[in-house]
């Protein structure tokens, strides 16, 4: 089997070697340039991991990992561990859990207490409401409402009481950060 670049995946299984033929030439010898997909997933090689270095030697197939001797990177982290301890930055998660949790705890009741409802008493909610129109239609289509109520108001809280204070926050880190990078170098 062949990769999109024309090269074996399994380590042989051809004539001929793939160092031994021209860049320009295409599986069949052929001079072309144009494009074949054979994978339509992610192809390692395709990629360039993995490829000559131009030394003649592969290449590492995974790139180098940060290390912790980077000073830059070491005082970046200290930023924004520093912003994330201080107040502001608990005072944007505190209103956020004081919205969410409540919310999610009602919304999750009234969706099991349908479900519930709907199980155990099928005579009430095929009681007629209006015509064709029984209680299950009526508190189904509640669920509906109370879902985009639900994120009206996670919307709304979030433009009134938090997004003003976490946007300044990521200004503040953004100019922390800048500040220890450019104090780095």
């Amino acid at each position: 089997m062949q990769s999109s670049n024309g090269r074996h995946r399994d380590g042989g299984g051809g004539s001929e070697s793939p160092a031994g033929r021209h860049e320009d030439q295409g599986e069949y010898g052929a001079a072309s340039r144009e494009v074949r997909y054979e994978d339509p997933w992610y192809d390692a090689l395709a990629s360039g991991w993995g490829e000559p270095a131009g030394n003649g030697e592969p290449a590492p197939t995974v790139p180098g990992a940060r290390t912790e001797a980077d000073g830059a990177a070491v005082r970046a982290r200290d930023v924004y561990l520093e912003v994330q301890r201080s107040a502001a930055f608990q005072e944007v998660r505190s209103r956020y859990r004081r919205f969410v949790v409540p919310g999610a705890a009602v919304f999750l009741t009234w969706y099991v207490g349908y479900v519930v409802t709907a199980t155990t008493a099928p005579g009430l909610m095929a009681r007629p409401v209006a015509g064709a129109v029984n209680v299950a239609m009526v508190a189904g289509l509640g669920q509906f409402l109370s879902t985009f109520l639900l994120t009206w108001a996670y919307a709304r809280h979030a433009r009134l009481r938090r997004d003003r204070a976490a946007l300044e926050l990521r200004w503040d880190t953004q100019e922390l950060t800048r500040g220890v990078r450019d104090g780095a170098s």
